[in-house]
């Protein structure tokens, strides 16, 4: 029997080609640059960043990405390249959350639900027999009609 077939002993470290990361700590990550990428700050740092940039390789006399700014639009669909996916992963993990919050709000409306018909079975129950049950403005009634008839 082989040391990889035993059960008893750990798995020797081997090397991998892959790099090793946490799923769910890049999922958190992502989530926060996709927040960061839907918020006006971003559309401010952005546009004062190109800003700069143009104007600086407009009236610098140290150019390094003249006019048709070619560095700029590297750049720029480098970042495009790297926000989509990560958006797509936010919303993604968004979606997952959203559905287990969906099953655990149609457990809890079917628990109402069950415990609504249950109170409902029990003051229909308690209706029937406060039915047999003498009331006050009854027995008040009945003591006046003796009353009545021992008068006579």
């Amino acid at each position: 029997m082989s040391t990889i077939d035993r059960l008893d002993e750990p798995r020797r470290l081997r090397m991998r080609l892959r790099p090793h990361y946490d799923p769910e700590a890049f999922g958190r990550l992502s989530e926060q640059i996709a927040r960061f990428l839907g918020t006006g700050r971003f559309i401010v740092y952005m546009s004062v960043f190109i800003a700069l940039w143009v104007v600086w390789n407009i009236f610098s006399p140290w150019k390094f990405d003249p006019y048709p700014f070619i560095f700029l639009t590297l750049i720029l669909s480098l970042q495009a390249s790297y926000a989509a996916p990560l958006i797509l992963l936010a919303q993604n993990r968004q979606g997952d959350r959203d559905r287990v919050q969906y099953e655990q709000d149609r457990i809890t409306a079917e628990r109402n639900q069950s415990d609504i018909e249950y109170l409902m079975r029990e003051i229909a129950g308690l209706r029937m027999a406060l039915a047999d049950v003498a009331t006050r403005d009854y027995i008040r009634s009945e003591l006046r009609s003796l009353a009545e008839e021992l008068k006579q």
